[in-house]
């Protein structure tokens, strides 16, 4: 892939910057997720215009690749803006994703997708990220890189009434939610300090979890899940335009 990069330090221990190359695709016009047509339009997409790629397609490309740098694929999206796509690709692993992570997986998830026709004929700008602090935890790998987060979470039914709240008085009601602090986790269930008191849930007792922004934490600047740099490394393929650095 041709063009340069440009590399800024992340924050230790944060989950931080983006990597975007732009660059050809290859697939015959038609292909894509979206149903079609005998002429290989999507339908409902407007006459002459490609089919939209598939993300599921996309997500078997890039799963190895991601895997094998010891991350995991958190989703794929691809949005259109006139001629050319924007595909999103969110990885995370257990250390977090610094810039350099997201630019290495940047360049080898441009090799693979160049050497695959999921991405059609148009032109894109492959942009490789962390999750912020809005993503949903809803898998054990993601409670367990939230502990010491405080977290905000809703109770399954099968959960409420059965909780017992502080001092042995009646837990919460169905449709309700609890807030604590991560404390453990793993493949079963995850311990929340609620109100100074350790509760185990398991993940089918718990909707999705959201992690709540806290200011002023001692030691520590503002959480805002952003990257304190912004946009990570930038890697251009053919065709892309020079951006003055």
């Amino acid at each position: 892939m041709q063009g340069g990069s440009r590399h800024v330090p992340a924050r230790p221990g944060r989950a931080a910057g983006r990597s975007s190359a732009r660059k050809q695709g290859k697939t015959p016009p038609g292909r894509g997720s979206a149903a079609t047509g005998s002429t290989g339009q999507a339908a409902g997409a407007a006459p002459g215009a490609p089919a939209a790629p598939d993300t599921d397609a996309i997500a078997q490309v890039a799963e190895p690749v991601v895997r094998a740098l010891g991350m995991d694929l958190e989703a794929v999206k691809v949005t259109t803006a006139g001629r050319r796509r924007l595909l999103r690709v969110v990885v995370d692993s257990d250390r977090g994703v610094s810039l350099d992570d997201a630019a290495l997986a940047s360049r080898e998830l441009s090799a693979r997708l160049d050497a695959s026709d999921v991405m059609g004929d148009m032109p894109y700008t492959l942009e490789v990220s962390s999750p912020g602090v809005d993503r949903p935890l809803t898998q054990p790998r993601h409670w367990r890189r939230a502990v010491g987060r405080l977290v905000r979470v809703p109770l399954a039914s099968s959960a409420a009434g059965h909780a017992p709240g502080k001092g042995g008085r009646p837990g919460s009601t169905a449709g309700s939610a609890v807030q604590g602090r991560v404390v453990a986790a793993d493949a079963a269930e995850v311990t929340l300090d609620i109100d100074g008191e350790h509760r185990r849930f398991g993940y089918a007792a718990l909707g999705a979890g959201a992690v709540q922004i806290e200011f002023g934490r001692p030691g520590e600047p503002p959480d805002t899940g952003e990257s304190p740099e912004g946009r990570g490394p930038q890697s251009r393929g053919p065709g892309a335009q020079p951006d003055g650095h």
